[in-house]
Parts: C-alpha cells; sequence; structure tokens
C-alpha cells in the first residue's frame, strides 16, 4: 500500500514539473512575440517620423522655391511699396555709370515703369565697361534710403543679353513744386525756361562744392528759379567731370540767363538733380 502511494506521489510530481515547464515556455513564447511586436511598432514609428521629416523637408523646399518665385522680378511699383531695408530685385537698364571703386559701380538705371539708383553695386572694372548705355540688367540687392534718396545698396547683378531700352527725358518743370514730383525720382528728365539765380551772397552763379570750399574739379552747385521758387541743381564729379561740356557750361553761367537742362532726378533733403546737359536760351 505505501509502495502504491509513493507511486502515485511520485507521478503527480513529475506530471507537475511537466507542466511548470510547459508553462514556462508558454510564457517565453508570449514575451518574444510581444517583444516582435514592439519591435514591428517601433519600426512602424520610425518610418512614420521619417516619412514626416521627408515632408518636412519637401515643404521647406517648396516655400524657399516660392519664396525664390516671389522675388524674381519686381515691378518698379512693387519696389516703390517694399519696406526699405527689404530684399528686392528688379530688371533694368543701365542709362548712365557714375563710377567705379574697388569693385564697387554706382549707376543710373530706368525701366519703362521707373528707374533706381544703384549704389556702390559689387563690379569687377571689367564689367563695368560692359555697363554701356541700354544694357538691361538684373539687380538682387536691398532698398535704401539716404536723406530722401531711394536707392539700391549691397547689390549684385547679371547682364540679360538681347534687350536695350534708353530712356527720353521727361519735361518735370511744371512739376517742381508738385507732390508728384517725387514719383520720378532718379528718372531722366528736363527742366525748361528756368533762370540763374546767385548762388551766394557774393553773387557768383555757380560754387564748387555747396559751401564753396572746393576747386574746379570738384562737385558743382548752382541755383536755378521757376515761377518764384529756387532750387539748386548740381553737377556731379564722378558722373560728369570737368572736361564734360555740361560741366564748363556752368562754370560759364551768369546770373539772369534762362537755361534748359537734362539730368537725373536725384534728391538730397529734397529734389537735388544731377544735371547731364545745360544749354542757355537764345
Amino acid at each position: 500500500m505505501k509502495k502504491i502511494l509513493s507511486g502515485v506521489l511520485v507521478l503527480a510530481m513529475v506530471l507537475s514539473l511537466a507542466g511548470c515547464a510547459g508553462g514556462a515556455d508558454e510564457t517565453t513564447a508570449a514575451a518574444e512575440e510581444t517583444t516582435a511586436a514592439a519591435e514591428e511598432t517601433t519600426a512602424a514609428a520610425e518610418e512614420t517620423t521619417a516619412a514626416a521629416e521627408e515632408t518636412t523637408a519637401a515643404a521647406e523646399e517648396t516655400t524657399a522655391a516660392d519664396d525664390a518665385d516671389a522675388a524674381e522680378v519686381m515691378t518698379h511699383e512693387e519696389y516703390i511699396a517694399a519696406d526699405v531695408d527689404s530684399h528686392v530685385v528688379v530688371e533694368t537698364y543701365v542709362q548712365a555709370k557714375q563710377s567705379w571703386w574697388e569693385d564697387q559701380a554706382t549707376v543710373y538705371a530706368q525701366s519703362e515703369d521707373g528707374a533706381y539708383f544703384l549704389y556702390n553695386m559689387a563690379c569687377s572694372e571689367e564689367d563695368y565697361e560692359l555697363l554701356v548705355p541700354g544694357t538691361k540688367i538684373r539687380v538682387d540687392g536691398y532698398k535704401a534710403e539716404w536723406s530722401g534718396e531711394v536707392e539700391i545698396i549691397d547689390a549684385t547683378f547679371e547682364i540679360i543679353e538681347g534687350e536695350s531700352f534708353i530712356a527720353e527725358p521727361l519735361d518735370v518743370t511744371e512739376m517742381l513744386a508738385s507732390d508728384e514730383l517725387i514719383d520720378h525720382q532718379n528718372e531722366l528728365v528736363s527742366f525748361t525756361g528756368m533762370t540763374v539765380e546767385a548762388a551766394d551772397d557774393s553773387g557768383a552763379a555757380f560754387l564748387y562744392n555747396y559751401d564753396g570750399s572746393g576747386a574746379q574739379g570738384d562737385d558743382l552747385y548752382f541755383n536755378v528759379s521757376y515761377n518764384g521758387e529756387t532750387y539748386t541743381f548740381t553737377i556731379e564729379s564722378y558722373l560728369c567731370d570737368s572736361s564734360t561740356e555740361v560741366y564748363q557750361a556752368v562754370e560759364a553761367l551768369e546770373v539772369g540767363q534762362t537755361v534748359d537742362m537734362e539730368g537725373f532726378l536725384y534728391w538730397y533733403e529734397g529734389v537735388n538733380p544731377h544735371i547731364t546737359s545745360l544749354t542757355v536760351a537764345e
């Protein structure tokens, strides 16, 4: 009887151990399945993240492209409406060159819809020689203002082949005392029937420098009047030096003469045209 009972107990223990072993195997298998599922979830999350990053990158590229397209070429109206210090891109045509120094060029430019003053634009000496009147250029820079003069600074440019434009001077004599004159800032303009006035108390018809402190070769300043208002005009020596006809014509002026002029409608604390041509009326 004791032998039978012992056998039964041994058998029960064996079955119990077998059951434990089986349970352990099932638990391990379940854990492995859970781990595998977690790894699949992690992989899926990584794929989703990668896809999101690609989408973001694509969106940024699209935004950059849109921004570039938006700045491609501005009309003159858009340029005037742009904030000072903002990035501007325009296409325009060289009308005159004022100066070149240390790989920087200052240029008067104009399109059919308006004009620009390009100040110290990056330019090699070789490229400066290519900037003949009528040459079309694309200018990329920043809008600036100095004492009322609106200009483009920190600019680069590229020449656009195949097109040319030379502006005809716009007669702005009747606009001199009006608010609309500034709408033509930097354009090639003309003035007719203006009277030479004394440049200072000495009665001189012109001054070397604005205060008379200069000498031949410096800028010339002279006063002219129209309809009872007097204006100061300038011969910018970098634009028209002492060897030019207009420089010498101003040196020969006499108070009271009537003159017709052409030049660029520069601005300095008010209208201050840079004159390029002057004739005394018969």
